[in-house]
């Protein structure tokens, strides 16, 4: 039987995409857009992961938050805590692991580049579940009725970092028209949802500590409480593994 290229291509696709290709993901720019939560076939699409950062690295799940498995890196930043020094405590802070939130979206004036990943934090989590419960709205994703969002994201006056306000439209809406397709492009889109799952690399415990190590070289002796102190800990990842 001859090889199925189509398959192999799109084996290719998945590949690239793993990590998180650039046009798999969406996020808002400084301004106003409208999107639209799509449904998604388990009735829930959200999806939360923790991530750890700052490990001059990309950012990678945790092993211990996500999949209950031992974690060096969540261990350390244990240890830093119960230093209880100010500079232990505050690269603690940096290094523990975060929540982030996902839904898949389409937005609108782009959607010839299908549906996206959008990745949040929890204040605007928060903002789509009022919005999901509050029975005034149904259900948003609906394909027929549902209802598109304003984003408007940007730096307040007087604010540190950005900011994002969710405002649902006042009228409902097909998910696709007859300008973006009608029933087909639905189903097409639909049928072709990025699995949130798949975009993230999943590192080991071992790979994990074998970071933390590589970090713990590069960092300065007075980064923590004390030499002896940065000392032990690298001494004792294996353990920790």
């Amino acid at each position: 039987m001859a090889i199925d290229m189509n398959k192999i291509k799109a084996r290719q696709e998945a590949l690239n995409n793993r990590g998180g290709n650039k046009d798999t993901f969406w996020r808002p720019q400084d301004g106003e857009q409208t999107i639209r939560i799509v449904p998604t076939p388990d009735g829930d699409p959200f999806k939360d992961y923790w991530f750890h950062y700052n490990l001059d690295a990309p950012a990678f799940l945790s092993p211990k938050k996500n999949f209950g498995e031992d974690d060096p890196l969540d261990s350390f930043v244990s240890k830093l805590f119960n230093e209880k020094t100010e500079d232990s405590i505050k690269q603690a802070k940096n290094l523990m692991a975060r929540q982030r939130f996902f839904a898949p979206v389409l937005v609108r004036g782009e959607e010839s580049k299908g549906i996206r990943i959008w990745g949040f934090g929890k204040l605007a989590y928060q903002q789509l579940l009022e919005l999901v419960l509050n029975p005034e709205y149904g259900d948003i994703t609906d394909v027929d009725e549902g209802t598109d969002l304003i984003i408007r994201y940007g730096k307040m006056s007087g604010k540190q970092f950005p900011e994002t306000t969710i405002t649902p439209r006042r009228r409902t809406s097909p998910l696709c028209d007859e300008m973006t397709g009608g029933a087909e492009r639905c189903r097409e889109l639909l049928d072709n949802i990025p699995q949130i799952e798949n975009l993230f690399e999943r590192k080991t415990p071992e790979e994990v500590g074998q970071m933390l190590e590589e970090w713990l070289g590069t960092v300065s002796t007075e980064t923590f409480s004390s030499g002896k102190e940065t000392e032990k800990y690298s001494t004792e990842k294996s353990d920790e593994v």
